[in-house]
């Protein structure tokens, strides 16, 4: 995918937070720029994402040359009260689990 994604109109069930912290959680040294392709977004949404996500503890970032490598703090309760008690590590275990039976199912898209 080049240039700027395909946009999309609507409500969608994962939020565009939630896609950044799990293509992070897959690698933990991401470019902004991957991140942005995987998730379909543009890379300014991306940094503004990243941005929230540390601001309220939920991401750190260490700069290792021109690398971040960034750090989840999956212990970290999620924000919504109806999720109360749920932490990010519940959350982005069935992001990647729903991930990789996508990716290796025989009827996973090409």
């Amino acid at each position: 995918m080049d240039g700027v994604p395909e946009p999309h109109t609507g409500w969608t069930f994962v939020t565009n937070h939630a896609r950044v912290l799990a293509v992070i959680a897959d690698n933990h040294s991401a470019r902004i720029r991957d991140i942005a392709a995987h998730c379909r977004l543009t890379e300014r949404a991306v940094q503004k994402i990243i941005s929230d996500l540390e601001q309220d503890g939920y991401l750190s970032h260490v700069k290792e040359g021109r690398t971040n490598t960034y750090r989840i703090e999956p212990g970290k309760v999620l924000r919504h009260p109806a999720e109360a008690g749920l932490t990010v590590a519940s959350l982005l275990t069935l992001l990647v689990q729903a991930e990789a039976a996508r990716t290796t199912s025989p009827h996973a898209p090409a």
